[in-house]
């Protein structure tokens, strides 16, 4: 009987012991995950709230400046970039960004801003283009069907009062229209303004159909809302020959923010989406809106672009 109870009382402790020592094992386990969790969530906190730098975007009052420039906003701030937009003309623009104020301009025209690119080479680098063959010239009516290139102009210059309406001076195509202007040897006066104005004027002759001549170029919403026409320019080909846009960035952002200067490199847009974004945005919708429906529309593409660069 003693024997009995002597073996029970063992076993009585035998588990009991082995379940203090589970017991320990399980605490000691539980207290090395806690730990393991805080580290992880202590690096994760910190790798969320590492602070990416502030970029600077440009923006001219261009009509074709706005979509790239809402775009490339949009996406830089999914990736965690505070952005600041700055608005000026565009020899401000330029030579804001010499200075390192303005970091990224998404609407160079080349060759007709050739002359600030070479002033500022030292401090401004041009990227790929976001699209080519955008074309630009002396643009009138379609119903003025017997203008159809610059050289129908000659002799006719009364037609359209001897002027032809153009944007702000400190743009350089407009040295390149004076150029154009001369070499027809065309009894015109160039009549600076803004975009605005220009088109103000040209909706005002549409409406009446009378003859108009002014500057012009694609992307531009003018095309389809007003029924106009860019001339060619059979015997001065050396003028307004076709352009490609690009983005601009000042030279330290290639090293400071390597995955944005290579998503730059690698953006494009379409002629066909840029003005339909800018007829909708001339209609009214929220630019911001309207870039990020091309975003969504694109998300794949703009999605493997940044995985590719990050």
């Amino acid at each position: 009987m003693k024997k009995i109870v002597l073996m029970i009382m063992f076993l009585l402790i035998s588990v009991a012991l082995f379940a203090c020592s589970q017991g320990g094992s399980v605490g000691e386990t539980e207290e090395e995950t806690e730990e393991g969790t805080e580290e992880e969530t202590e690096e994760t906190t910190e790798a969320e709230t590492e602070e990416k730098p502030e970029l600077v975007l440009g923006l001219t009052n261009w009509t074709s400046t706005v979509p790239p420039t809402e775009i490339v906003k949009a996406i830089l701030e999914e990736m965690g970039y505070p952005i600041e937009v700055e608005e000026a003309n565009i020899g401000a623009i330029y030579a804001a960004q010499a200075e390192g104020d303005i970091d990224i301009y998404m609407d160079s025209w080349y060759p007709q801003q050739t002359q600030y690119l070479e002033e500022y080479s030292d401090s401004i680098e041009q990227l790929e283009p976001i699209y080519e063959d955008a074309n630009a010239g002396m643009v009138v009516p379609e119903y003025m069907e017997d203008i159809n290139d610059v050289e129908d102009l000659v002799g006719n210059e009364s037609m359209v009062n001897n002027e032809v309406i153009a944007i702000e001076d400190g743009d350089p195509a407009m040295d390149e229209l004076q150029e154009l202007i001369d070499a027809y040897d065309l009894d015109l006066e160039l009549v600076n303004s803004s975009e605005g104005a220009m088109i103000s004027a040209a909706k005002a002759s549409t409406d009446q159909e009378e003859p108009i001549l002014l500057y012009g170029w694609r992307p531009h919403s003018m095309f389809n809302e007003l029924g106009l026409k860019i001339l060619t320019n059979e015997e001065h080909p050396e003028y307004f020959s076709g352009s490609s846009v690009h983005p601009l960035v000042y030279k330290d952002v290639e090293e400071r923010v390597p995955e944005v200067y290579e998503f730059l490199e690698e953006l494009t847009i379409s002629i066909p989406d840029m003005e339909e974004m800018i007829i909708k945005i001339d209609g009214g919708e929220d630019p911001e809106e309207v870039a990020q429906e091309w975003i969504d529309d694109n998300r794949d593409r703009l999605d493997e672009m940044i995985n590719n660069n990050q």
